[in-house]
């Protein structure tokens, strides 16, 4: 098996926040979300993958090599959109292009104008006339300008209209349909990630809670209704979290078809609500 990235026991220290032993592998050819709640860790880990920082101590390969010895040539393969634009207020879309074929050996004008066509962005406005959408299209449309078999994107998605986040995660899947490129998507909006991954690494307060394939956990995972007294029937080792109202108590489990022909009700979940569950419900 082929893997774009690995990461193993990454850890990293600050004065009040620290990333603890964290491992995960993105295979060519899939689409990995991180997703965590804002501060759990996420940019931190793409600033790792990226060689921004120094990490304490860990091992992280992409391509299969070491990012710092082969630096040139995994950058002319990696793209990555974080969650603003940095290219110049006044700035024009030929004006990127110039720039931007000096910076990538593999640059694709034509490939870059289809894009810019498709999201309908102005080519004689200034960047600084565009709207935050549009930025991020651009941003987006440049990283895939390029033939890098690597997109990393850093809450690209967040503070977009459900529209234009549609339109660009349908791009993601085009993107990785040849199975030789991948993605690796940090995000707290879990519908996103819910539509277009393969695998699901979350994070809670600098830790990997899980890493999963996506429909293995939206498959396994089930909240099961009964009252308080009737917990008792449902294995520990079963139980995600337990969330407790006025009519009784929803328990989210790990293995739902194990309680579906039992005398409960249990019903189908999402990504979102295990999320919850694992970190807001009662043990």
């Amino acid at each position: 098996m082929k893997y774009a990235i690995e990461v193993k026991n990454l850890n990293k220290s600050y004065d009040n926040f620290k990333l603890k032993d964290i491992s995960f592998k993105l295979e060519t050819g899939t689409i990995m979300g991180i997703v965590g709640e804002n501060g759990a860790g996420k940019s931190t880990i793409i600033k790792a993958i990226l060689g921004l920082i120094n990490i304490d101590s860990g091992d992280i390969k992409i391509f299969g090599k070491d990012f710092k010895e082969n630096s040139v040539e995994i950058k002319n393969n990696i793209s990555v959109v974080f969650d603003e634009s940095y290219f110049h207020d006044n700035l024009k879309i030929r004006d990127i292009d110039k720039i931007m074929k000096n910076i990538y050996s593999n640059w694709d004008k034509n490939k870059f104008f289809k894009y810019v066509n498709e999201f309908k962005l102005p080519d004689n406005k200034k960047i600084k006339e565009f709207s935050r959408g549009m930025k991020m299209k651009l941003s987006i449309a440049v990283a895939l300008s390029h033939s890098a078999k690597i997109l990393i994107l850093d809450e690209a998605t967040s503070g977009l209209d459900p529209v234009v986040r549609d339109e660009i995660l349908d791009i993601f899947l085009d993107y990785i349909q040849d199975e030789e490129c991948s993605v690796l998507i940090a995000s707290h909006i879990t519908s996103d990630l819910e539509k277009v991954a393969d695998y699901i690494t979350f994070l809670d307060n600098g830790e990997i809670v899980f890493s999963k394939n996506k429909d293995e956990l939206i498959y396994d995972y089930g909240i099961v209704k009964c009252s308080e007294k009737d917990i008792d029937k449902i294995s520990k080792e079963d139980i995600v979290g337990i969330r407790k109202n006025t009519f009784g108590c929803e328990v989210m489990v790990n293995n739902k078809n194990k309680y579906e022909n039992k005398e409960f009700i249990v019903d189908k979940t999402n990504l979102e609500e295990i999320i919850l569950f694992t970190v807001r419900g009662d043990k």
